[in-house]
């Protein structure tokens, strides 16, 4: 709990505190993690991993590898803090995010799309340029500056009953259900995934980690929770801590960035998406008892692919 209090500290001032939003009609919350600066809640771990760097480590430089979203939140905070950065991204990554990680100042190297290949680069340039590496989400810096997420929805809502949140490596879950548990155990934590790329739903429910190939994660429209298999402390952490890991399918998903546009004018990205999308189709699977928060993790999607599924006809 000490780490997680102790990120809170050190990233106030440097990423911004989002609210609690109501979905109208629905009955529950979202919490906006698309108004950090850079589009997502990654902002918050890579802002307590760079502070808790040492003054020579900052010299150096950092390294870290991500499909987008992690990206961008190193290159910016590095930027902010004045330290270089080399960011390893797929080839698959969407245009906007590859644009805005090098707009942000960082060296992009882009690498094949299986995750396992752009964390052998990253560990290649650590050795070879003497870097320090940040992990995407298996590092107890990066949890506990997502768990601040969790931090906050008590704040604001203190008689929260269930709180939803999106899974890919397991940074954002494995935080948020520490922050929760341990001070409310009676708080449901539920992770939300897509159906086609279920690693940390079977995995959950078999008790016994699973991997996914890069072209089945590949199959989901959620381009940021195609992370293959949980993270080890991750793995950790959700079987500590979380309650549930449910999936949604590609329509529920594409039908929930809709809706939550149009209702809430909070652009969602795919992978931030599965939550709500959670809250608008599968509300008798959860068993809400009491107030329900659905964490929208990231904002970040092509001008293109949004006015495509705004156009989409309702399912």
């Amino acid at each position: 709990m000490n780490e997680l209090l102790s990120a809170h500290q050190r990233i106030r001032g440097h990423v911004v505190r989002t609210p609690l939003v109501p979905f109208p009609l629905e009955g529950f919350w979202v919490k906006p993690e698309n108004l950090q600066p850079t589009g997502a809640f990654k902002l918050r771990g890579a802002f307590n991993a760079l502070l808790a760097l040492s003054e020579d480590e900052r010299q150096r430089g950092v390294v870290a590898h991500s499909s987008g979203n992690h990206a961008q939140a190193v290159a910016y905070a590095a930027q902010q803090l004045g330290i270089p950065a080399v960011i390893v991204m797929p080839d698959n990554a969407p245009q906007l995010k590859l644009d805005m990680t090098r707009a942000f100042g960082a060296d992009v190297i882009v690498v094949g799309p299986a995750s396992e290949e752009r964390a052998a680069r990253a560990k290649e340039l650590t050795s070879e340029r003497g870097l320090s590496p940040i992990p995407p989400y298996d590092d107890a810096r990066i949890i506990a500056g997502a768990g601040t997420v969790g931090l906050e929805i008590l704040e604001d809502l203190p008689d929260v009953h269930t709180v939803l949140v999106p899974v890919s490596g397991g940074g954002l879950l494995s935080g948020v259900a520490a922050a929760l548990k341990l001070q409310r155990p009676d708080v449901r934590v539920i992770g939300v995934e897509p159906e086609v790329a279920a690693d940390a739903h079977d995995s959950f429910k078999s008790g016994q980690r699973v991997t996914y190939t890069a072209e089945q994660v590949g199959r989901t429209l959620a381009d940021g929770l195609r992370v293959q298999h949980l993270g080890d402390l991750n793995w950790l952490h959700v079987q500590a801590f979380v309650d549930d890991i449910i999936t949604v399918s590609e329509a529920e998903l594409r039908r929930a960035v809709r809706e939550t546009t149009l209702r809430t004018r909070l652009v969602t990205e795919p992978s931030g998406a599965v939550t709500l999308a959670a809250a608008l189709s599968h509300r008798q699977e959860l068993q809400a008892a009491g107030p329900l928060v659905a964490v929208l993790s990231g904002g970040n999607l092509d001008r293109d692919l949004l006015v495509h599924l705004l156009k989409e006809e309702q399912e």
